[in-house]
């Protein structure tokens, strides 16, 4: 995919004020790992996050979506009656009907002509909805969009204690397959795109190329993500070695086939952001795709995996910081299980 029209315009992040340390969490578990004799520590070791936040009890997808969306309207001071389009895009949603972006349109005031909807796709569903908006631009149909995901990952991470505590046989290997369940965290993002004719910043979105291995469908399966009235509780299994595996394999596909259609080389890229796993896939991920950690930027270290915000707000804390100046060339790299892969290249 190429686009020569579109923009994105602005990012915007929304962050939890609750700040859980993985050592927080296994103080919770203290228990499980007495009996079990795991090493107090390993948590933050094998996946190099330190802390991660969460929302407050009661929050909801829609509610932080929201703010995350009026943060990047007054950060542009963009006209929300030009809106035509608006997508929530988190893994988690306020319930299966409506769609939650029905909650968001409202709650911002948008225009009734807006077209309204979710998109679901795991840790890439942003990255999808930018690619929808993109492609209503350029087509014509619209000359701005939005796109907001407000991702709760506290009720997974809490549940997943909760039933590893309860299980008085629970084994090694069942921790193993919940351990990236605890490496998860909240956070909330706006995207805004436009036609490059009404745009202020001039953030060019050029293309880029998706691949599946939906042979690997499997690898990561999760119930209900979100705290709904039937009492449903969270719960994910994960197969993290392998996950890791095939999705930096098929990372490196996706990257030989993304710079074709780019026509660019490593060298000619000054900036990468990637959805935010862990240490080690980040490792495992730039020696596959042949890039240098410092064009990298990393917040996985204080925000786990914040699932479809994850990519964004990393993006948005990025330049927040300074670390992508006016004229970079810059690589999105967004991978979610399934497993899918969707790469996106931006000049900023």
């Amino acid at each position: 995919m190429r686009f020569s029209n579109v923009c994105v315009e602005a990012v915007a992040q929304h962050l939890p004020d609750n700040v859980v340390t993985s050592e927080d969490l296994e103080n919770r578990m203290r228990p499980l790992y007495e009996r079990l004799k795991l090493p107090v520590g390993r948590l933050e070791l094998m996946s190099g996050i330190r802390e991660r936040r969460f929302w407050n009890e009661g929050v909801v997808p829609s509610e932080v979506g929201a703010i995350a969306g009026e943060k990047v309207l007054e950060k542009t001071g963009f006209d929300r009656s030009r809106i035509g389009c608006l997508i929530s895009a988190s893994v988690c949603r306020d319930f299966l009907e409506p769609a939650t972006a029905s909650v968001v349109h409202n709650k911002l005031q948008l225009p009734g002509n807006a077209e309204v909807l979710d998109i679901s796709n795991a840790c890439l569903g942003v990255l999808n909805g930018m690619v929808h908006v993109a492609n209503m631009i350029e087509l014509g149909h619209i000359e701005a969009g939005l796109v907001v995901a407000g991702e709760n990952g506290g009720p997974l991470v809490h549940h997943t204690i909760e039933t590893l505590l309860s299980k008085p046989m629970v084994t090694r290997k069942e921790i193993k397959s919940s351990f990236a369940s605890l490496t998860i965290g909240s956070a909330a993002v706006g995207v805004l795109l436009t036609h490059k004719k009404i745009s202020r910043t001039g953030h060019r979105l050029l293309g880029g190329v998706s691949f599946a291995a939906s042979q690997f469908n499997d690898l990561c399966r999760g119930n209900d993500d979100s705290e709904s009235t039937s009492g449903w509780s969270p719960l994910m299994e994960t197969d993290a070695e392998t996950l890791m595996r095939e999705g930096c394999r098929l990372a490196g596909d996706t990257w030989n086939a993304f710079k074709t259609i780019m026509n660019w080389k490593n060298e000619d890229i000054d900036r990468v952001f990637c959805h935010q796993v862990g240490s080690m896939h980040r490792k495992l991920l730039y020696e596959t795709i042949g890039m240098g950690l410092d064009k990298d930027f990393s917040t996985l270290e204080i925000l786990g995996n914040t699932g479809a915000a994850s990519l964004p707000v990393t993006l948005a804390m990025g330049e927040d910081k300074g670390f992508l100046p006016s004229g970079s060339k810059a690589a999105l790299l967004g991978i979610g299980s399934g497993l899918n892969c969707l790469m996106l290249g931006v000049e900023w």
